[in-house]
């Protein structure tokens, strides 16, 4: 029951990345974060005298760090490692059966391996993501003392521990404008250190010292966190010529066709390029004027035999087409495999 929300979270990306298109991110990238740590207070069960059943550490807001290096496979999916360390004061006791005080701190340091998925949403300001890892965590317990505000009772706890980690991730990242490869993140962690941790501890119980220890359960922390994230390989954004005369058709490649209700707008790019040129432009000021006039939806479908470039080039017709006013909901990008000539250098603008 503990793992439901880490399995939930990494069926969402499973299932999301089914129907999502791909952040353009590939290659290595580093990141680095900090935020608000809000644990949950562990149970503990002591094995002590003169202390029976269980009763949580109560801690206050505390902060998160990581570092992370990582991988885009640039279709969406990204792979980091990640080093973590985390720290929370104690704020006192609860769940025991007289009143008592606590004291000392719990900090933890960690390395977790991630799975994430990138998502667009039509914004290029604006991509989710959600992702889970697991790793290792450990915790140490320092100046811990719980005293009893009734009786004669201190113990106190401090050491060393750790176990397998698991955590779940839903964020957002914020590309920054004419600085490839850099965005601000912000997103939302959970994670659970499974299996529980045991610390030496000691009680005094009317002066009368008794080694002990205390076992840790339930170890939740929710993090929000900031950070910031540069991929290397990230491409400059493709670049414009000089914007001509939209009256009369220029030289240049494309072509377009009418079969029944149904125009395709083809557009040739030259070789290993994603540039708008002039016929281009051309091209699409007919078909943003063809797709007002009939209110219809433009599919912008690219071969696939060349992921990234194709991508980047049905991406610039997009963003032509939604210059020329065509809403961004009435455009949608396809990729498949074409056996037509040059199928390389040719994306489509089908209006139906």
């Amino acid at each position: 029951m503990r793992l439901r929300p880490v399995l939930l979270l990494a069926f969402a990306v499973l299932t999301t990345s089914w129907a999502a298109s791909a952040q353009p991110i590939q290659g290595i990238y580093i990141g680095a974060g900090a935020g608000l740590r809000a644990p949950t207070s562990p149970t503990n069960t002591p094995v002590t005298h003169g202390i029976n059943g269980n009763f949580d550490i109560d801690e206050a807001l505390g902060y998160d760090s990581n570092l992370s290096l990582g991988y885009a496979l640039g279709n969406g999916w990204r792979f980091e490692v990640e080093g973590t360390f985390g720290k929370s004061n104690v704020k006192g006791t609860s769940g025991t059966t007289f009143p008592a005080t606590g004291s000392g701190s719990v900090r933890n340091l960690g390395f977790m391996a991630n799975a994430l998925f990138d998502m667009d949403i039509g914004s290029p300001y604006v991509y989710p993501y959600i992702g889970a890892g697991v790793g290792y965590q450990s915790t140490r317990l320092d100046g811990f003392a719980m005293t009893a505000t009734s009786k004669p009772l201190v113990f106190s706890a401090s050491g060393d521990a750790g176990g397998l980690a698991g955590q779940a991730i839903a964020g957002v990242s914020f590309p920054i404008p004419n600085m490839p490869g850099l965005s601000l993140t912000a997103d939302y962690r959970f994670m659970d250190i499974l299996g529980g941790e045991t610390f030496n501890g000691s009680t005094s119980a009317g002066g009368a010292p008794v080694i002990s220890a205390t076992k840790f359960h339930n170890q939740f922390n929710q993090t929000l966190m900031f950070g910031v994230r540069y991929a290397f390989n990230t491409p400059p954004p493709a670049a414009v010529a000089p914007r001509a005369s939209l009256d009369t058709p220029p030289a240049g490649g494309g072509q377009m066709a009418s079969d029944g209700g149904v125009q395709t707008f083809q557009v040739d790019f030259g070789l290993d390029i994603a540039t708008i040129s002039d016929r281009t432009r051309w091209i699409v000021k007919q078909a943003a004027d063809s797709a007002r006039r009939r209110d219809t939806r433009i599919e912008v479908t690219h071969a696939a035999s060349d992921q990234a470039l194709s991508e980047r080039r049905a991406r610039a017709l997009a963003g032509a087409l939604i210059g020329e006013g065509v809403p961004r909901d009435a455009i949608a990008i396809h990729a498949r495999r074409d056996a037509d000539r040059s199928p390389n250098r040719r994306v489509e603008i089908v209006i139906d």
